[in-house]
C-alpha cells in the first residue's frame, strides 16, 4: 500500500523540514521517515473503519426505530437491507483490521456527529434508494454499493479533511492516495474469504521500505553534488533565485536518476513534476521538467547516466 509515489511524496516533505532544521541527525531523521510512512498506513485502516462506523451507526438508527414503533404497537417491517449489507457487515468482521484498530486505539465515537452528517448525506443518496428499492440484492450489489458511497460521497467530503488533521498532522497530504487504496480494498473483497479477507499489506515487499530509506540517504550524502549538477543547467543568478522546495524536489529526483538504474527517467521526472504541481509555485513543473530534462542530457554526454 505504501507505494513509490507515496514514498517520494513524503521524502520531498521531509528533505525540506530537514534542511528548514539545520541539516543534522540523518539517523533521527531516517527514523522519522519510516514513522511517517506508517503513519500513512494508519490512515488507510481509519478510512476502512469509518465504513463501519456508518454502518453500526445505522444499526442504532433501525434498534432505535423498532423500539419507537414496539413501543407505540406500530406494526411496520423495517428495511434492513443497509445495516444487513454483506461487504459491510464482513469488514467489520475482518481479523487484520480489527488487530490494527487494538494497535491504533483509535475509533470514530469521538466523531459521532460526522459519522451522522456522512449517513445523513448516503440515505439521502440516489445510491441508497437504488439500492434499498432493488428486488434483491447480490454479494457484489452490496459490495459496489459501498464503492459508489466511497467515492462519490466519502471521497468529496471536505470536512474529512479537517477531522483527520485534528486526528493526525502525519494524515495532512496523504488522503488523496490512500483514498484509491480503500477503494481497491472493497473492490478485492470476496465473500468466500470471510473474516480472513487479506487487506493491502503496508510494503509491498522489502524493496519498496528498501527505495525509500535509500534515496533518502543518497539525497542527504550527496545533496552538494546534485545541486551543483542543478547549477550547471541553470544560471548562477537563476540559481540563487530558484523556489527552494524546487531545489529540495530536483535533488531528489536527480537522486533517484543516478541511485535506481530500473527505474526510466521519464518515470522519475513525471513524478517530481507532479509533486512539484502540489508543492511549489504554479511554474515550477515546467521549470523542474525542463531543468531535470538537461541535467540528465548532460549526464548522458559525460557517460553519468547509462539507461533507458
Amino acid at each position: 500500500m505504501i507505494n513509490r509515489t507515496l514514498i517520494r511524496l513524503k521524502i520531498v516533505q521531509l528533505m525540506y523540514a530537514f534542511y528548514q532544521n539545520g541539516g543534522k541527525e540523518i539517523e533521527m531523521a531516517e527514523k522519522e521517515l519510516l514513522f511517517s510512512l506508517s503513519k500513512a498506513y494508519d490512515l488507510y485502516n481509519y478510512l476502512l473503519m469509518l465504513i463501519v462506523a456508518i454502518n453500526r451507526y445505522a444499526l442504532k438508527q433501525l434498534e432505535h426505530k423498532e423500539e419507537v414503533n414496539k413501543t407505540a404497537h406500530i406494526d411496520e417491517k423495517l428495511n434492513r437491507r443497509f445495516v444487513d449489507n454483506k461487504f459491510a457487515v464482513q469488514l467489520e468482521s475482518n481479523v487484520q483490521l480489527e488487530e490494527h484498530k487494538q494497535k491504533m486505539k483509535k475509533t470514530w465515537d469521538n466523531d459521532i456527529n460526522f459519522v451522522k452528517k456522512i449517513y445523513d448525506e448516503i440515505v439521502a443518496s440516489e445510491y441508497y434508494k437504488e439500492y434499498m428499492e432493488m428486488e434483491s440484492t447480490t454479494y457484489e450489489d452490496d459490495r459496489e454499493l459501498w464503492r459508489k458511497l466511497y467515492k462519490n460521497i466519502i471521497m468529496k467530503n471536505e470536512e474529512l479533511d479537517d477531522i483527520l488533521e485534528d486526528q493526525s498532522l502525519y494524515w495532512n497530504d496523504d488522503r488523496s492516495i490512500i483514498d484509491t487504496f480503500v477503494l481497491k480494498t472493497i473492490k478485492r473483497f470476496e465473500e468466500q474469504n470471510e473474516e480472513k479477507q487479506e487487506l493491502i499489506a503496508d510494503y509491498k515487499d522489502d524493496e519498496d521500505r528498501d527505495f525509500a530509506l535509500k534515496l533518502f540517504r543518497r539525497c542527504i550524502q550527496n545533496d552538494e553534488y546534485y545541486r551543483s549538477l542543478i547549477s550547471r543547467c541553470v544560471k548562477n543568478w537563476e540559481f540563487n533565485r530558484l523556489a527552494y522546495m524546487d531545489i529540495v524536489i530536483m535533488q531528489i529526483a536527480i537522486a533517484e536518476v543516478l541511485s535506481f538504474p530500473l527505474i526510466p527517467v521519464s518515470v522519475t521526472i513525471n513524478e517530481y513534476v507532479e509533486i512539484a504541481k502540489w508543492y511549489s509555485t504554479p511554474k515550477s513543473g515546467g521549470y523542474i521538467n525542463g531543468t531535470l530534462d538537461a541535467v540528465c542530457r548532460m549526464l548522458r554526454d559525460e557517460h553519468k547516466l547509462m539507461k533507458a
